[in-house]
């Protein structure tokens, strides 16, 4: 037929969002039109009497009324911003390359360029239209363009911007960021029909009504209009919302059927690469990122650190037979002409979406290079750690000495935590023959789960270490800035929170796991360092102490310190001698 299946569906559906439309302002005008008629009758003669007076009269207000509030709800649809994913710019005089890669695969295609590119901290790609008066510059100024006549305003405006997933560029090669991309820019090809395009904007303008009626703080008269301006943006929503999601899914059948001539093999190997880029920037941003964000710091090439963690990753699953060859193929980076600039912005905005920093950078949220992050983020996190314990300890009254006939050391030790946490062990309770087994009861049997004792001293640490945590983060935050009031930031941040709040027993291990590391770290020679895949580690002797974290778990939740003594026996640390903290 010489137009892909997709598209064809896709508008048929977009024509269904189309008829709603058109239905909704023909119920809008149904009362006008019968007030015309009416007024028409008067003047004519035809529709007289004081029946048809009074009917008049009824029905020219409602019809006014009627008109007036389908033209706020209009004038809403078509002014209201629609939403806008963060990204990052990238103009074309600061990556011709890529532009000219993007160029030639919608040459390709036979499809439109797109208008622009941004990056995105996130392994996902797609098409996001900004054709909106308040997405995009002003008409005269006609940068960020692929297509190369200076002039062609029209359809730089209309045409959408591809955003690309920097994690990609980093770690993907030029072949496969092509092949990844091919799907995702033959979709501008049935994004540019006019029916699909409307129906998009009808549906984005509905959205952003809803929005815009949603908004807090208002007075009351205002509260209702936006109320009936958010039930009739809802009705139409919901009509329209499954024709708006088949529709969509056309335009994304239509873009693979299209982009099936378009290096289909090494797109089958590239989307490997896409989970196992996935895999690792998820593991960086959690493991490793997240402990520097909450210490006031953020990474500056987290694009850079997420080829180090699938590099490490690769090397662990022995995955890695066919890894050199690869890494000997041109990196997809190679595309930017400064790719050190890039990741460093790319990397604030990654850290402002995920964890809710600031827009720039200021005394208490400075970057850190990955070969300072050892000594400025993981030695300071675990001696500010362990310095919060301890004011915890001090403040539920626990002595700094074990012994009350040998005086207190000069500083905080390993020892009062040990000692603390540790339960007593007591007699064995014998059972009475008055108390033994009751005639008829089930007798336990072996394997048989028993309820675990509860480490009373931990349960009560804990909750002291969470409260402490939590006033500290109350805190009164700084004003937001100009830079902090961002298009898209109407909500609070962080948009996309990494991780669930931490449990209490959670807080108290990381606590106590820190202590330990200061210990080792003050008293047998240890180091702090990273480690890409899990984060900050402690080095003993160049190698990491990967059997830590069993034997404080040992510690917090059983009250047995028997596993953690032997091991700092065995590791030279002595938790006698007091610690340096922040």
């Amino acid at each position: 037929m010489g137009v892909e299946a997709g598209a064809q569906a896709a508008r048929s559906r977009a024509l269904a969002v189309l008829r709603i439309r058109s239905r909704a302002l023909a119920v809008a005008l149904l009362p006008a039109a019968v007030a015309v008629i009416l007024l028409a009758g008067d003047s004519t003669g035809h529709l007289v009497g004081p029946f048809w007076h009074a009917v008049r009269w009824v029905v020219t207000p409602v019809a006014v009324l009627v008109l007036l509030a389908a033209g706020v709800i209009a004038l809403v649809v078509a002014r209201a911003r629609p939403a806008v994913t963060p990204t990052v710019p990238v103009p074309e005089d600061s990556a011709p390359d890529l532009y000219r890669m993007v160029r030639d695969l919608a040459d390709r295609l036979d499809v439109p360029a797109p208008s622009a590119i941004a990056l995105t901290p996130d392994c996902d790609s797609w098409l996001e239209d900004r054709t909106h008066p308040s997405h995009g510059p002003p008409a005269h100024e006609n940068r960020d363009e692929i297509a190369g006549v200076r002039t062609a305003h029209r359809r730089a405006a209309t045409a959408p911007v591809l955003v690309i997933g920097s994690p990609f560029l980093w770690w993907m090669r030029v072949g496969e960021l092509r092949a990844v991309l091919a799907p995702v820019v033959a979709g501008t090809g049935p994004s540019a029909h006019p029916d699909i395009a409307a129906a998009r904007r009808f549906v984005r303008g509905l959205d952003a009504a809803v929005a815009v009626a949603s908004t807090p703080a208002r007075c009351p008269l205002t509260r209702g209009v936006c109320a009936g301006l958010g039930a009739v943006a809802r009705l139409l929503l919901r009509s329209c919302r499954e024709h708006a999601a088949l529709m969509e899914r056309g335009v994304a059948a239509a873009a693979a059927e299209r982009a099936q001539a378009v290096d289909y093999g090494l797109r089958i190997v590239a989307q490997e690469q896409v989970g196992l880029a996935y895999a690792g920037w998820d593991r960086l941003l959690t493991r490793v990122a997240l402990p520097a964000w909450r210490m006031g710091r953020w990474p500056s090439r987290l694009d850079a650190g997420v080829v180090a963690a699938l590099t490490e990753l690769s090397r662990r699953d022995r995955l890695a037979e066919g890894f050199a060859s690869r890494l000997g193929e041109r990196p997809a980076c190679d595309l930017l002409e400064e790719p050190g600039a890039v990741d460093e912005v790319v990397s604030l905005l990654a850290a402002r979406l995920f964890h809710g920093g600031p827009a720039e950078t200021g005394p208490d949220w400075s970057p850190v290079d990955w070969h300072e992050y050892p000594e400025e983020v993981v030695d300071r996190k675990w001696r500010t750690d362990a310095a919060r314990l301890h004011r915890v300890l001090d403040t539920l009254g626990v002595t700094r000495s074990t012994d009350p006939a040998v005086p207190a050391p000069d500083g905080p030790t390993l020892t009062r935590v040990l000692a603390h946490l540790s339960t007593p062990p007591g007699p064995a309770p014998i059972p009475s023959e008055s108390e033994g087994t009751a005639p008829g009861s089930p007798e336990p049997h072996e394997g048989e789960d028993e309820p675990e004792a509860e480490n009373e001293r931990a349960a009560a640490l804990a909750a002291a270490l969470t409260a402490q945590l939590a006033r500290e983060e109350a805190a009164p935050a700084p004003r937001p800035t100009a830079a902090d009031l961002a298009p898209w930031d109407d909500m609070a941040l962080p948009l996309f929170p990494l991780q669930p709040p931490r449990t209490a027993r959670e807080l108290l291990t990381d606590h106590v796991t820190a202590m330990v590391c200061c210990a080792a770290m003050d008293t047998a020679g240890a180091s702090p360092g990273l480690d890409w895949l899990d984060g900050p580690t402690l080095l003993i002797d160049g190698d990491r102490a990967t059997d830590l974290t069993p034997r404080v778990l040992s510690l917090v939740e059983d009250g047995d310190p028997g596993p953690l003594r032997d091991w700092l026996r065995e590791s030279g640390i002595r938790p006698e001698k007091p610690v340096r903290l922040v």
